[in-house]
């Protein structure tokens, strides 16, 4: 359906530096397309959910929008199911599944977001560390390290509380071997052996005093402690490789390096991003879907990634200059190999902003498992969203 003539005005919405930078992108689609105008609406990541669901409510949904992972439950009955014209198949298999919703396939993911180790090159050489760590005593033994021998205030910068930190912390459950849920996501799993001890785990590099646990949330915060040397390795996603790059002047990009999530069981991480959808009453499906199907090319995606750092989810796009090159993206590639979604449920909000108070409480010494059990005990009497 996406290979004939298509004309009309497309809008589309899209988040953040997403919605700055993509109009500049468009005009190689709409050149292919002359009867073809897109308008992009940027809005602010902190307005979007409220302003789609007013726009539902409202019946003034865009043809085309830009939807996190983690929304596509809650907005799903609004989207189109994928037409089976529009080419997914060299897309991350795992970046997938962030798209189908109580069986259906409403989005086609843009970009991947998945979480790695930052960690100063310089500071772990003088720390004795030339290699990776094997296994998570290894890696707290190179946080410490840091600290002892390399002269850091801190280890490592880990969240200690706040939006998202449950989130955050999941690679070291995931990595443990925990699940979020059970294979028929019938039921929330948070309290298993294998969270607790990734949670104690955690909750180690704090009572340890290798990270602060009054860590700011501050914008900014984490990237000044890690040029400055005083705090030399946290986790964080591709974004933020031209920050730092930015920020640390020149030379600091040879300073440093990347990793994947140390490794228990496994080495496994968050897997997040940003799928397109297709609004149910759009007036231009055939021309929507043509663009989601532009986006998706390879040679659009590693443009995208030039342009805002966003990992493209077409595995294909990795073979652009620039990006199959460079060692610190194919950290990033390897890391996308091990990664686990949160459930495509519209509890998971509430279920991740619970696991946030809890997560707090844990950093400041309850007791994991009873903490983990409480968080259980509020999982369940939200529900599973189903």
């Amino acid at each position: 359906m996406t290979a004939g003539k298509v004309t009309g005005t497309i809008t589309m919405w899209a988040q953040g530096v997403e919605g700055d930078k993509l109009p500049e992108l468009l005009g190689g689609f709409e050149a292919a397309n002359p009867g073809v105008k897109v308008k992009v609406t940027a809005i602010p990541w902190g307005d979007a959910h409220a302003k789609y669901q007013a726009a539902i409510a409202g019946g003034t949904t865009p043809d085309v929008a830009q939807m996190g992972t983690t929304w596509m439950a809650d907005f799903a009955s609004s989207f189109q199911g994928v037409p089976s014209g529009i080419d997914t198949s060299d897309i991350f298999p795992d970046a997938k599944t962030t798209a189908v919703v109580k069986g259906a396939t409403v989005g086609v993911p843009w970009y991947v977001d998945t979480r790695v180790i930052f960690y100063r090159a310089d500071l772990a050489k003088k720390a004795g560390f030339t290699g990776q760590p094997k296994n998570w005593a290894d890696f707290k033994a190179m946080a410490r390290a840091m600290q002892t021998k390399a002269g850091a205030k801190w280890g490592i910068a880990l969240p200690a509380g706040g939006f998202d930190s449950f989130q955050n912390a999941l690679p070291f459950a995931f990595s443990n071997g925990a699940s979020l849920m059970n294979s028929a996501g019938s039921k929330w799993t948070l309290d298993s052996p294998q969270m607790v001890d990734a949670m104690k785990y955690y909750q180690s590099f704090f009572t340890e005093g290798i990270a602060n646990p009054n860590l700011s949330a501050a914008i900014g915060t984490q990237e000044s402690g890690f040029i400055n040397g005083s705090t030399p390795m946290f986790i964080s996603t591709g974004a933020e490789i031209s920050v730092l790059n930015q920020a640390g002047g020149s030379g600091f990009e040879s300073k440093y390096a990347v990793m994947p999530i140390p490794k228990q069981q496994s080495s496994t991480s968050f897997l997040g991003g940003s799928n397109l959808v297709v609004f149910r009453n759009s007036q231009h499906s055939a021309a929507a879907w043509k663009l989601v199907q532009y986006l998706s090319g390879a040679s659009v995606q590693a443009s995208w990634y030039k342009a805002t750092g966003d990992l493209p989810a077409v595995q294909e796009a990795w073979n652009a200059p620039g990006l199959s090159t460079d060692p610190k993206l194919k950290v990033f590639k390897e890391q996308l190999g091990s990664v686990q979604a949160p459930p495509a449920n519209t509890a998971w909000t509430q279920v991740g902003a619970a696991g946030d108070s809890q997560l707090e409480r844990i950093v400041k010494g309850a007791d994991p498992a009873s903490a983990l059990k409480s968080l259980q005990s509020s999982a369940d009497a939200i529900g599973t969203g189903n």
